[in-house]
């Protein structure tokens, strides 16, 4: 079941990939990326790393795709006109996502530590989120609260450039 959760959300992530490459409209880009980066977190958690999974969608599907939007929203970027398909450039992608395919399967299939079976992780005595908050907020407390006086400046500065003058 595990590794059917694990293969149903690397589809997705790699089709919400696809899609932020291939779509016109800067905004459905950037909600395909959020989706992606939903899927990534997905996987994350299908590898039994729960923080990290976390982490993940706090910080990237969270603070960094509000700035992503805020910034699109900020330009006024519109949609992208639709241009003719220039075949020698499709065609020379194409063969290079093949090749690179090609010598992925090869490398893959010609190693033999890709065939053994892992050994079952022990139970950890103590969960990894308790260990990072405690690293960070006691051996870097200090660095922790300037970052996020940094990102309150940066913010502010950012919200009064951009505010236009009404007359």
């Amino acid at each position: 079941m595990l590794l059917a959760a694990f293969w149903f959300f690397a589809t997705l992530m790699l089709l919400f990939g696809v899609s932020v490459v291939l779509l016109r409209n800067p905004v459905s880009c950037a909600m395909s990326l959020v989706m992606s980066f939903i899927c990534l977190a997905a996987l994350y958690v299908t590898l039994d790393a729960c923080f990290i999974g976390v982490i993940q969608v706090l910080v990237y599907a969270g603070a960094v795709m509000v700035l992503f939007l805020f910034i699109i929203m900020l330009l006024d970027l519109r949609e992208e006109k639709s241009r003719r398909l220039n075949f020698g450039a499709t065609l020379g992608g194409v063969l290079v996502v093949a090749s690179f395919l090609s010598i992925m399967t090869r490398v893959i299939l010609s190693n033999p530590a890709f065939a053994k079976q892992t050994p079952t992780l022990a139970g950890p005595q103590v969960s990894d989120v308790k260990m990072i908050g405690m690293t960070l907020f006691h051996s870097f407390g200090l660095p922790f609260e300037v970052i996020g006086v940094l990102l309150l400046s940066a913010t502010v500065g950012v919200v009064v450039l951009s505010r236009r003058t009404l007359r």
